[in-house]
């Protein structure tokens, strides 16, 4: 008899790469971590986030079911050892949510593969043939194995899946598990995915000291093409004739200091923040 079967949303990540939070990122209209979670929790008995400590109150996080991240392990292994131990009478569907081009057939199609006589059941990769391991089963009796990898120091998923007789099958659709982790890939996924929203959106844009003076107004809300905080600037340099360059500028998006390469979607609220007055 097969064990019972969580879901397990991987969400612990911190987006260096993409230089802002991948899991609010919009490819279908919503939040990637919403399309995510609508994917898998109606394919398990129960479903959680995999998130890290700092992450529990976080308002994109907080409203579902957690496990929290332990002292052992990093990355997608941290979330799965925690999971084993809350849970370890129970099977788990472990799914990233940079997953933008997945969709529920492949899912289905995993299910019905599942073989619980294995330790994992998990596609082969359509780039290098390799398993998948963020969008895979992991059966109880991978539990014991997988706590002695990390306690060995290895934190691969992809490595432990290699090393163990795991079922692997098929992926339906070659890119249905491309994740995204750079800004270049997410308006490439973009172009595929919702073209609409290469369009000009919406954006508020906050000034503050020269380029206060400079721009005449210390907030403006406009619309704009510019796909990251950098090429928006430059627009504004034309319009406001800005004399400081990007590289004496700090840049802020909806709070957080950010990276002048991240995506800007629809509604971001962005801040340029020069160096103080003697610095």
């Amino acid at each position: 008899m097969s064990a019972p079967l969580h879901g397990l949303l991987l969400a612990g990540g911190r987006s260096t790469r993409m230089g802002r939070d991948k899991a609010t990122l919009e490819y279908h209209g919503r939040s990637q971590l919403e399309t995510a979670w609508a994917l898998l929790a109606p394919r398990v008995g129960r479903c959680f986030l995999s998130v890290r400590p700092d992450q529990v109150d976080d308002p994109a996080r907080a409203g579902h079911p957690q496990i929290v991240d332990g002292p052992e392990g990093v990355g997608p292994a941290a979330g799965l050892l925690a999971a084993q131990r809350a849970h370890p009478q129970a099977a788990w569907l472990v799914l990233a949510c940079d997953l933008p081009f997945l969709d529920g057939a492949t899912l289905d199609r995993l299910l019905a593969a599942r073989d619980p006589a294995k330790p994992a059941t998990a596609f082969r990769s359509a780039h290098d043939g390799l398993p998948e391991p963020l969008c895979a089963v992991y059966e109880p009796s991978a539990a014991a194995p997988f706590a002695r990898y990390v306690a060995e120091g290895r934190s691969c998923p992809r490595k432990f899946l290699i090393g163990h007789d795991v079922a692997l099958i098929a992926l339906p659709q070659a890119r249905a598990l491309d994740n995204v982790n750079s800004a270049d890939e997410y308006w490439t996924a973009m172009q595929s995915l919702a073209p609409q929203a290469l369009a000009p959106r919406p954006l508020e844009v906050r000034y503050f000291a020269l380029l206060r003076e400079q721009a005449g107004l210390s907030r403006e809300t406009l619309t704009s093409a510019a796909r990251t905080p950098r090429e928006l600037y430059e627009e504004l340099r034309g319009r406001h004739g800005f004399t400081l360059p990007p590289e004496m500028l700090k840049v802020a998006v909806n709070g957080e200091f950010g990276d002048w390469g991240q995506p800007l979607s629809a509604g971001d609220s962005v801040v340029f923040i020069p160096p103080v007055a003697g610095g």
